[in-house]
């Protein structure tokens, strides 16, 4: 399989995962034309992707998807929740490329085996993906106020895993938010700390076999890439997990494709 962010943050999410017989995207949370561009710098024709899963309707997870569906014709795949919600914003889609999901399902496109899950965040019906395809398999967890049992249950078989890692709390609590966006970001159905971020790698390595991690949707303005990645790893030494042996970390860029793995 092949794992690639494109883009990971507040200001625009997208995530390309390819197995020798499909593509997608998870999220199109940029102008379509950015979009275009950066699947184009990592060697990937747009016009072969065969769906892109939509995990909530907040504008930096859709806001390309409709020029990206209608531009090369690909199915767009999301809960009845989120169509509801996210409908007016994409634009007019065509009826065949219009694929409702239920919440826990598992399809398959191609020689891909998509599995939904549930995650808590301030969305109608947000969920996360897990994608399989001839034993090799790859998650994307962001957008989660907890690390509930349900994620760590559908992730924690994955070789690959996009996590999130949204704030410092303390960069957060004395940063220049209003106070009601604080505490919406702290909340069970906001964002996850560096701190649990860790916690949840732990969790997730006491499941079995050795995991790439990639760090995603940090705060551009209650976080720093150097301070996820060390808060993280502090995490992981406090609990005996060896970096290089046990797990890799690495981040997730913000405004360029990055992370890309093939395994």
């Amino acid at each position: 399989m092949i794992f690639c962010s494109l883009y990971s943050g507040s200001s625009g999410n997208s995530i390309f995962i390819a197995s020798e017989g499909a593509k997608v995207l998870i999220d199109a949370g940029l102008p379509g034309k950015k979009i275009d561009e950066a699947l184009k710098e990592i060697g990937q024709n747009p016009s072969e992707l065969d769906g892109i899963f939509i995990t909530h309707e907040h504008s930096d997870h859709i806001k390309g998807v409709g020029v990206l569906s209608r531009k090369y014709d690909i199915p767009i795949y999301a809960n009845e929740a989120t169509w509801n919600a996210m409908d007016v914003s994409i634009g007019k889609i065509k009826e065949y490329n219009i694929r409702i999901l239920d919440k826990r399902s598992v399809i398959t496109v191609n020689d891909m085996e998509v599995k939904c899950f549930n995650i808590p965040h301030d969305a109608v019906g947000p969920m996360g993906y897990t994608l399989n395809s001839n034993g090799k398999s790859v998650s994307v967890a962001t957008d989660i106020g907890t690390f509930t049992q349900e994620i760590k249950d559908s992730i924690k078989d994955s070789q690959v895993i996009l996590l999130e890692c949204n704030h410092d709390v303390q960069m957060l609590k004395f940063g220049p938010y209003p106070y009601p966006l604080k505490r919406r970001i702290l909340s069970e159905i906001g964002h996850l700390s560096n701190e649990d971020c860790g916690k949840a790698v732990v969790d997730i390595l006491n499941s079995g076999e050795p995991k790439q991690i990639i760090l995603g949707h940090l705060s551009n303005t209650n976080n720093h890439p150097d301070l996820a990645f060390q808060t993280v790893l502090n995490v992981l030494n406090d609990n005996n997990v060896v970096l290089g042996r046990d797990v890799t970390v690495t981040l997730a860029d913000r405004h360029r494709p990055s992370s890309y793995i093939e395994y």
